[in-house]
């Protein structure tokens, strides 16, 4: 179930809470220690939760530019970010990658289709 109506209010994405005017992410009700960017990445995702967000919006909204041709930051940041669920959740995928479109947080797990898009 996703509640997100505004980047001010509650955000719950399966067992992850975003409380972003507190500047706090929990994971199983347990505080996850966050970057001031890593948090700002996962709280435009979840605003967006279900939903694919392009990297360009992403750095738009985390950066506040354009993303230039080649930049890598959002990639890197959404690989520690993944690192940082996993550890606070174990055997749960909360971020996707759709390969040529960008990111979608969802606690559902990814389709086959994009699975299999990554494979070659």
């Amino acid at each position: 179930m996703h509640s997100a109506s505004g980047l001010g209010e509650l955000l719950r994405i399966g067992d992850l809470e975003i409380r972003p005017r507190e500047g706090l992410a929990l994971a199983g009700g347990r505080a996850l220690t966050l970057s001031v960017r890593e948090f700002a990445l996962l709280t435009v995702l979840a605003s967006h939760a279900g939903r694919i967000v392009s990297r360009e919006e992403l750095y738009r909204q985390v950066w506040g530019g354009s993303l230039r041709h080649g930049d890598r930051c959002v990639d890197v940041y959404v690989h520690k970010l993944r690192v940082k669920l996993a550890n606070a959740m174990p055997g749960v995928v909360a971020i996707h990658t759709h390969v040529g479109f960008g990111y979608r947080l969802d606690s559902m797990p990814s389709h086959s289709f994009h699975i299999a898009a990554t494979d070659s």
